[in-house]
């Protein structure tokens, strides 16, 4: 790769991390307080709370299904992503005037079609890497979001005692808009070469990607939402004023371990660290579940967050090196479209076994749904169309 397009890949990398860590402190000043904010504030329920998460991680993948499509389609990114922030800042304001989860609902699903920022974001990133850089850039990316959800949480311990929920939930629609702004200000996009994915293209997506989807399906369908991890360690014990403490704690060793695990894919694979992924959500849950409140809610945490590490960067880093270059964005967004279809009825259904069975029945069907996960992931090989 010669300097120049090196040096834009730097400049293009930074800029979407800082955006990134700007958006990512907003969300998680509020993010550490949002299951008592739903449960407790607004007297929702565990199967209300299931739904509205579940809704929200839906809602998701449709939006980056959408906006892959028409990234493609249109051969632009740099609109989908200042706007994607910009919803999530207009969001954050109407959470901050919601008395009952009802209108909450609504913002929720506001919220949430900001990612439509995610797949062209993404897309671009794949784009402009190289081979031997990519599982770093998604590494780093993912590191600067932890990074900000670290800050975020910090000043959620330090003002949410002062501010309370409505002056909080204010204060974390403004790191967004700048997120926004930057883009819009100082992106600079090339013209891309790509495609509208249509009905045929499906014939385009080797039997390595399809194999992918099939693994990222049935892993979604038993990764609930985080809310229930931290309901758990509340209703065994674990005290309230310290749950943000198990959210630093998960996000913080994210952080850290990131870029290491995007780095480590460029060396030893992306499906040797996506299935490290799995066996650290598999640990994390039975940590959770078997050890004593305290200790255990601490390791599970610290599990969950190598877990978010591994899976996250070297997820897009694989699929973004299967999928056909001209149809990038628009498999990315896919992904993300199988993902919430099946993350819906994963939080949702978690919600009425947790009521309806016991607090654990979530727990053992996640645990069973990935190490099915594993085996299929065994299958796979590795490859690059680009």
């Amino acid at each position: 790769m010669n300097d120049s397009r090196t040096n834009k890949e730097k400049k293009v990398v930074r800029l979407f991390s800082i955006a990134s860590f700007l958006n990512d402190l907003g969300s998680d000043i509020i993010y550490p307080i949002w299951p008592a904010f739903l449960t407790q504030y607004l007297k929702a329920n565990m199967a209300i709370v299931g739904f509205i998460d579940g809704l929200g991680d839906a809602l998701v993948s449709l939006s980056q299904a959408f906006s892959g499509f028409y990234s493609d389609k249109i051969q632009k990114r740099k609109i989908f992503i200042w706007l994607g922030y910009l919803f999530g800042a207009i969001s954050r304001v109407g959470y901050a005037f919601s008395t009952t989860y009802h209108p909450v609902i609504f913002f929720r699903i506001f919220d949430r079609t900001g990612k439509i920022r995610s797949a062209p974001r993404d897309a671009a990133i794949a784009d402009i890497s190289s081979d031997f850089t990519r599982g770093r850039n998604f590494g780093f990316l993912r590191s600067m979001d932890n990074l900000g959800a670290v800050a975020g949480i910090i000043l959620c311990m330090i003002l949410f005692p002062i501010l309370g929920y409505k002056y909080l939930f204010l204060l974390a629609a403004f790191p967004s808009i700048i997120s926004a702004l930057l883009i819009f200000l100082f992106f600079k996009e090339e013209k891309i070469q790509t495609k509208a994915f249509r009905g045929y293209s499906l014939k385009l997506l080797n039997t390595n990607l399809k194999l992918l989807f099939v693994v990222s399906s049935i892993f979604s369908l038993g990764s609930f939402s985080y809310s229930f991890l931290l309901v758990f360690a509340n209703q065994k014990g674990f005290p309230i004023y310290s749950l943000p403490i198990l959210y630093l704690i998960f996000t913080f060793v994210a952080t850290l371990f990131s870029f290491y695990f995007g780095k480590l894919s460029d060396q030893i694979g992306r499906k040797a660290v996506l299935i490290i992924s799995f066996l650290f959500w598999i640990v994390s849950l039975i940590v959770l579940i078997s050890l004593p409140v305290t200790i255990g809610a601490v390791f599970s945490f610290i599990l969950y967050g190598l877990h978010k590490a591994a899976f996250e960067p070297v997820h897009k880093t694989f699929i973004s090196e299967l999928s056909p270059v001209e149809y990038r964005a628009s498999v990315l967004g896919g992904f993300q479209l199988i993902m919430g279809l099946f993350a819906f009825p994963a939080s949702f259904f978690a919600g009425i076994l947790w009521e309806s069975f016991n607090i654990f029945a979530p727990f053992y069907i996640s645990i069973a749904l990935t190490i099915i996960s594993i085996f299929i992931t065994l299958k796979i090989k590795e490859e690059k169309n680009n």
